[in-house]
């Protein structure tokens, strides 16, 4: 008999949150942060399903395992940083770790709504990460996160005056701006998986094309990063930061790339070409082909007679 799946504990607020962890109500309504040795030490004996409606920023400590940077893992003794949307389903299987130390920031969606971070936070990408594609810090820049951390703890401790809110939003703006540039740095630290990320993601677009049978549609972002074990941001952004394309131009680019080769060396037509390569409609590929090649797929053709 199937197990059912259990069913979602759906966290609306600041304090629901410090509930459902069994910690004290929190001093602010709007934004909260803690350390993990404060929440009592749970078992785990069943998976837990979490949606919550807060972001959530978490540095954690002393994590007995590994963390896998997209397919490849790695140990490390410093702290790593995981990022969360507003209602990102989150799930906790029996047997999961729970940190020795670290923290976790709270932050619901009002309390930066009148502020421009509302509309910047949702341009980082790495809200929209998978757990292992987490930030892992040095030491140094652990230093200097928990340096805001600290202050922004200190901040929400205070009593509420006319400047609480935008001292504790700059600090915030702070802390995601540190973040972004380090996750930059990741990026360049590790250039060499990163590469060999890019010699697989090539592989699957060519095994794609090749295997024309089977293909329904054309390869999307999405697809692209399940093949890799990665999210679509962070497919997008590792992209992006080493090779300044986004993964749809980088898709795209391949699919001209095989495109050239089949109109070069066989006889199919354009009409056929296009539906091998999944196009519904063969425009479409002979817009895509004019756009990246600078001539029409007939062209490239006849300039090889």
């Amino acid at each position: 008999m199937k197990k059912e799946e259990p069913q979602p504990v759906v966290v609306q607020s600041v304090a629901q949150q410090h509930q459902v962890i069994g910690i004290r109500k929190p001093k602010h309504p709007l934004v909260s942060i803690f350390r993990f040795d404060e929440v009592p030490k749970a078992v785990i004996e069943q998976k837990v399903k979490f949606i919550s409606h807060l972001y959530q920023i978490t540095l954690k400590k002393g994590c007995p395992c590994k963390v896998k940077y997209g397919q490849t893992p790695y140990d490390f003794d410093e702290g790593i940083m995981s990022f969360f949307a507003p209602k990102q389903i989150q799930i906790i299987e029996p047997g999961d770790w729970q940190p020795q130390s670290g923290w976790a920031l709270l932050i619901h969606p009002d309390f930066i709504r009148n502020f421009p971070l509302h509309q910047k936070i949702r341009e980082y990408g790495y809200f929209g990460y998978e757990l292992n594609e987490a930030l892992i810090l040095s030491e140094d820049e652990e230093k200097t996160i928990e340096n805001i951390l600290n202050q922004i703890k200190k901040e929400i401790s205070l009593p509420i005056d006319n400047f609480s809110q935008d001292i504790t939003i700059a600090n915030l703006d702070l802390l995601l701006s540190y973040c972004n540039r380090y996750y930059n740095r990741q990026f360049i630290v590790r250039k060499p998986i990163n590469n060999s990320l890019l010699q697989k993601a090539e592989l699957i677009l060519t095994t794609y094309f090749e295997n024309s049978a089977n293909v329904k549609g054309l390869p999307t972002t999405t697809f692209l990063a399940s093949q890799l074990n990665l999210s679509p941001k962070y497919l997008s952004d590792c992209l992006k930061k080493q090779y300044g394309q986004t993964a749809q131009q980088f898709i795209h680019e391949k699919l001209i790339e095989y495109a050239k080769d089949i109109l070069a060396s066989t006889e199919l037509s354009v009409n056929e070409i296009a539906y091998q390569l999944g196009f519904e409609f063969p425009q479409s590929f002979s817009k895509l082909f004019k756009s990246k090649a600078k001539q029409t797929p007939l062209e490239y053709r006849q300039s090889f007679n």
